[in-house]
């Protein structure tokens, strides 16, 4: 009876996906709070010692490195992009301005103020929450990846190693430690005090103010504050943000495309969100059934 049960309440799940080109195309309407927070990264002060990435790594238990090794600087050298052992790398640039002291740059989820992952998912398991985070709920999720094709900076990763419980992968801004007041783990750990965490607009003040003072020190251009609509991480260089590898993004925000096409799809083309409905009922049930499994044996 339990399984049967669990059958139909997979099923009004994957009903409720008929309305998802709606929910989807009304994400762009949202407007950030004025009180959301963000990161400022000055990249001039940061050496590369990666103690924020073991301390992300231990605070959303991931593997890796020992979170207590010393890490090895080296790896920097190779460009590397986040993944499931790993929410956030540093990559090391050569040094323009002064040569022999190469650029260090924090890379992981921006967390856009409009989310085009938010607005390229079909189910609504992706948001931006008013305090900056832009989350991803697992519940929700049916795996088609749609995020990962819409997000500029190309972060989201999948879990394709996990048959029955795959997982999105990027940083969640420690919501839960700044929800409770806390610090993210990489603001916290950073020996260097390069990053800082505070109220978005604040950010931009003080970001501004550094290149006002230090002119010969930073690129005048703080990126993220406009990119894509703007960005809850912000960063201050000097190196041009092109030869850090930044994406050269405008300042219309991204969602704009990926609804738009979206909609052209599925606008008046059913089958597509049947078929997701249906994987979505099929992950919710194989999920549930694992889950149950568990308990049981507990």
């Amino acid at each position: 009876m339990r399984t049967r049960r669990d059958f139909f309440r997979a099923a009004l799940l994957a009903a409720g996906t008929a309305s998802v080109t709606e929910a989807a195309h009304a994400a762009s309407g949202k407007i950030p709070s004025v009180d959301r927070m963000g990161i400022l990264i000055d990249t001039t002060g940061c050496v590369g010692c990666r103690s924020c990435e073991t301390a992300c790594r231990a605070a959303h238990d991931l593997s890796g490195e020992p979170v207590h090794a010393a890490p090895d600087t080296s790896v920097a050298q190779v460009r590397r992009r986040p993944g499931n052992g790993s929410l956030t790398v540093i990559n090391q640039y050569p040094g323009r301005k002064e040569p022999g002291h190469p650029t260090h740059v924090k890379v992981q989820c921006m967390h856009c103020d409009y989310p085009a992952c938010e607005s390229a998912c079909i189910v609504g398991a992706i948001a931006k929450k008013e305090n900056g985070p832009v989350v991803w709920d697992s519940d929700k999720c049916i795996g088609c990846r749609y995020c990962m094709v819409a997000c500029p900076f190309q972060i989201p990763s999948f879990e394709y190693e996990e048959a029955l419980k795959p997982d999105i992968v990027k940083c969640d801004f420690c919501f839960e430690r700044i929800t409770a007041g806390g610090l993210p783990a990489c603001v916290e750990i950073c020996p260097m005090e390069v990053l800082t965490y505070g109220r978005r607009s604040a950010l931009i003040e003080m970001a501004r103010e550094k290149i006002r003072h230090y002119p010969e020190r930073y690129e005048h251009h703080v990126y993220g504050e406009f990119e894509a609509g703007g960005t809850s991480f912000l960063y201050l260089a000097n190196a041009g943000f092109k030869e850090l590898e930044f994406p050269d993004l405008g300042r219309d925000p991204m969602p704009g495309t990926s609804e738009s096409i979206q909609h052209g799809i599925f606008a008046y083309f059913v089958p597509p969100v049947s078929l997701y409905a249906l994987l979505g009922g099929l992950m919710w049930i194989a999920k549930r059934s694992k889950e149950t499994e568990k308990e049981m044996a507990e």
